[in-house]
């Protein structure tokens, strides 16, 4: 299979209800809205999907990563638990960041070094780490000795008063530069669809090859009140009451989702292997359909699927349905936003083909729970499992030859 030039996109559209439920809340504590179109409607952000996304690629993959500040303090915790002295393994959990590039990762010394980028990186990454250390031990314990020793001189010196010396140079690493920072720049399959942001390690950061939307309700929707109380089970004799007394708060509604996956990026960041980012590109789209995050779901069992779900094979450029929703959608003389909202998806995707032609749709297709045939957003397919497939077999279609005129 060829690279794709310039790039092919497979969008991900959705249509999903949603029961009371609090599946994303800001910092207030209070679920999560926007303002679109003079309306408010409920929303659910990019990040908490994405991440419950990227939780069960990994369970599916067995392969798991992890964003993280603790690497030194688990490096440390690790090789305490293999018995090194505390001192000495928190040595080596400062001098893996220490040595991870030339000038060594910024930390937060009153945070306990903890690093101060947020780092992204396979979770078995910190048992080779750990042999590393072990395998420079002697190295380490020299170089702990050597800057006890000067400390101690030091606070000798201030002791009988003697003038501060300069600043100390920064301390120098002890473990092999390269290795640690080849160890840092591995990648997991949830890396290089999502990508990665690190700077501070040349080669370590990845483009992403995700890009998703907040999610919103297609109709106006604010935040709705819930009073409830917590019955005091063990109350004293003829007293009558509750224990806890609260006003909580949830959205309700039929949200757009978009998502848009760059099968040329995806295949570079595999290095090529177009087989495999055709596996991933199925995962993923298996779990948008599937996957949900659970911010509160003992307390509202929001366990719904998409009433359908579209996808469309592009190249070039993604194209997002959002706007299809900028006016809210009004309910059906006899309720409910589905059939509406169904009919709009519809007539903004046949605008769209019109306006942008389909030299560059490559295929699309859909299914749904509606009765009615839907126009303009390709291949019906009977269920999601029929269309995952027949998105992943239109992805690695080549692109149309162009006749010269």
């Amino acid at each position: 299979m060829a690279a794709y030039a310039p790039a092919r996109y497979i969008d991900l559209h959705a249509l999903h209800p949603l029961p009371a439920s609090v599946l994303n809340r800001g910092e207030d504590d209070l679920p999560k809205t926007l303002q679109l179109g003079g309306a408010v409607r409920a929303m659910v952000s990019s990040q908490s999907w994405k991440r419950a996304i990227r939780m069960r690629l990994e369970d599916d993959l067995d392969e798991h990563a992890a964003r993280t500040r603790m690497l030194p303090l688990r490096i440390a915790d690790a090789l305490r638990e293999a018995g090194w002295p505390a001192d000495l393994a928190a040595f080596a959990g400062t001098q893996i960041v220490r040595s991870a590039t030339r000038e060594g990762l910024k930390t937060e010394e009153k945070q306990g070094g903890i690093t101060s980028v947020t780092l992204y990186l396979p979770r078995s990454v910190l048992d080779d780490l750990t042999d590393l250390c072990a395998e420079h031990r002697p190295q380490l314990e020299e170089a702990l000795a050597k800057e006890q020793a000067e400390k101690t001189q030091e606070a000798e010196a201030e002791a009988k008063g003697a003038r501060r010396k300069a600043k100390k140079e920064k301390t120098e690493a002890v473990l092999p530069t390269p290795t640690v920072a080849t160890l840092i720049r591995r990648r997991t399959a949830t890396i290089n669809l999502f990508g990665r942001m690190l700077a501070e390690v040349p080669g370590a950061q990845v483009d992403g090859a995700v890009q998703m939307a907040h999610a919103f309700s297609v109709h106006q929707s604010g935040q709705q009140p819930d009073y409830f109380t917590a019955v005091e089970d063990w109350s004293l004799p003829h007293e009558s009451g509750s224990a806890h007394l609260q006003t909580s708060f949830f959205t309700t509604g039929l949200l757009y989702r978009y998502a848009t996956v760059n099968l040329t990026e995806l295949t570079r960041n595999l290095g090529g292997d177009h087989d495999q980012a055709l596996h991933l590109l199925e995962l993923f789209a298996e779990a948008f359909i599937d996957v949900m995050p659970g911010a509160k779901k003992t307390a509202t069992a929001p366990h719904t699927y998409p009433y359908l779900v579209h996808y469309a094979v592009r190249d070039r450029r993604p194209v997002s349905l959002a706007a299809a929703f900028e006016q809210p959608v009004k309910s059906a003389p006899g309720g409910g936003y589905i059939t509406p909202a169904i009919q709009v998806l519809s007539q903004h995707a046949g605008a769209l083909n019109r306006l942008l032609g389909t030299r560059r749709l490559i295929g699309s297709g859909y299914a749904t729970a509606h009765d009615a045939p839907v126009d303009h957003l390709g291949t019906v397919h009977a269920g999601f499992d029929d269309l995952t497939g027949a998105l992943t077999h239109t992805a690695a279609q080549p692109s149309p030859t162009r006749v010269a005129a």
